[in-house]
C-alpha cells in the first residue's frame, strides 16, 4: 500500500478537473509535495491536448496531455484521485473511483452535506447514494481532522464554510455565544465563480462593483448549519450574505453574535488559540488586530480576529482565507496528508504572497 512504502516512496496523484481554477491550484501545490508525483491530469472536455494550451504557465512544467475521465485507467495510472468537479458530477463519478480502488479528495459539494434530501434542495441536482454519504469523511481538517486519518474518502469542504467554522466553532463549542444569533457576512473575490464565463464574473460588472448574491439562498448554508447544529448538539440555523468584490483571491467572513457572558477580546483570543494550538495554519491575531486577506493570499492560512462589544454585548469575528488554497486545493492537501499519516503541513508551507 502507497503509505507503506519507504520514505522516498511516492503516491501517485490524478487530478479531475485539471482545468479549472480549483485544479490548477492542486498542480500548483503538489508540484513542490515531496510525498506525491501527479501522474494524470483529466479533462472530459479537453482530453488529448497539453494542459499548457489552457494554461501558458504549466509550460515545460506540466507536459502530460490531458486523459480522458475512466476510472478503470486512471486507477493504472494513479493511486489517489482529487476531483474538482461541478456538484452533480461527482456524486455519479466518485463511487466508481472508489469501487476501483483509488482514494479519493472530493472538491465539490455532492457529499458535504449528509441529508440527501437537504442536498437536492440546495443544490438542484440528485443525492448520491445514501452509503456514499455516508462513507464520505468531512474534511475540515482543524475541527474534524483526526477523523480523515486512514480513510479512502474525504469530502472536502466549501471556501465559505471553512472561513466560517474555523471562525464561528470554538465559541460554540465553549459556549460562549448564543447559537441562535449567528449573522455571517462572508465577501469574495471572483475566483470562487470559477473560470467559465457568465455576467457574474465579467470584468465590467465587477470592477468597481460590490454586490451581494444568493442572499438567504448560498447552497453552502445547510453546511455550516450541519457542523454548527454538531458542535452545538441542537439545531442550529445562521443568517448567511454573500458578497462579491473585485478582487480575484481571497474570502473574507465577518460574523456577529450575541455573548452569554462578559467576554474580552483577550478571553476569545486565548480561547482560540488553545484550540487550535496544535493546527499549523490557524493564525489567531492579537487584541486589536484584525485580519486581511491579502495577508493570507496564495497560502493555506485561515487568520482570525475578535472584537467583542460591551456595550451590545455582541462579539465580531473576523476570518479570512485564500478561496483556492485553504478553500479548496490546500485543504485538499492537508486532508490528503491526514489521509495517509504525514505531518498536516506537509508540502504546504507557503509564505503568503505579499503585496
Amino acid at each position: 500500500m502507497p503509505g507503506e512504502q519507504g520514505e522516498t516512496h511516492k503516491i501517485r496523484i490524478a487530478i479531475i478537473g485539471s482545468t479549472g481554477y480549483g485544479g490548477v491550484e492542486l498542480i500548483r501545490l503538489l508540484q513542490a509535495h515531496p510525498r506525491a508525483e501527479i501522474t494524470s491530469v483529466i479533462s472530459s472536455s479537453s482530453a488529448g491536448v497539453p494542459i499548457s494550451d489552457g494554461f501558458p504557465h504549466l509550460t515545460n512544467i506540466i507536459a502530460q496531455h490531458l486523459d480522458g475521465v475512466n476510472a478503470a485507467e486512471i486507477a493504472e495510472k494513479a493511486d489517489v484521485v482529487f476531483t474538482a468537479t461541478p456538484s452533480g458530477v461527482s456524486s455519479k463519478l466518485v463511487p466508481e473511483l472508489l469501487e476501483a480502488g483509488l482514494k479519493v479528495v472530493d472538491l465539490s459539494g455532492d457529499f458535504r452535506i449528509k441529508d440527501g434530501g437537504t442536498y437536492e434542495k440546495w443544490y438542484k441536482h440528485p443525492a448520491p447514494e445514501e452509503r456514499y454519504l455516508e462513507k464520505a469523511v468531512y474534511g475540515l481538517c482543524e475541527i474534524f481532522g483526526e477523523e480523515a486519518a486512514g480513510v479512502d474518502f474525504v469530502s472536502n469542504p466549501g471556501c465559505y464554510p471553512t472561513a466560517t467554522l474555523i471562525g464561528l466553532v470554538p465559541a460554540v463549542k465553549a459556549g460562549w455565544v448564543d447559537p441562535k444569533s449567528i449573522i455571517i457576512d462572508a465577501k469574495s473575490g471572483v475566483s470562487g465563480s470559477g473560470r467559465g464565463t457568465s455576467l457574474t464574473s465579467h470584468y465590467s460588472e465587477i470592477n468597481e462593483n460590490f454586490k451581494a448574491y444568493k442572499v438567504n439562498k448560498h447552497q453552502h448554508i445547510p453546511e455550516i448549519e450541519q457542523v454548527l447544529s454538531r458542535v452545538a448538539g441542537e439545531p442550529v440555523t445562521v443568517t448567511f450574505t454573500t458578497q462579491l468584490v473585485p478582487m480575484t483571491r481571497g474570502i473574507m467572513s465577518t460574523m456577529y453574535v450575541q455573548m452569554n457572558g462578559a467576554y474580552r477580546d483577550e478571553d476569545f483570543i486565548e480561547l482560540y488559540r488553545q484550540h487550535y494550538k496544535d493546527r499549523p495554519f490557524v493564525r489567531v491575531r492579537d487584541k486589536g488586530i484584525w485580519p486581511a486577506t491579502k495577508e493570507v493570499y496564495g497560502s493555506n492560512y485561515c487568520d482570525v480576529g475578535f472584537a467583542a462589544d460591551e456595550r451590545t454585548g455582541r462579539v465580531t469575528i473576523i476570518s479570512v482565507i485564500d478561496n483556492i488554497v485553504k478553500g479548496a486545493a490546500g485543504q485538499a492537501i492537508q486532508n490528503l496528508n491526514l489521509m495517509m499519516g504525514w505531518e498536516e503541513n506537509l508540502g504546504l508551507g507557503y509564505t503568503p504572497v505579499y503585496p
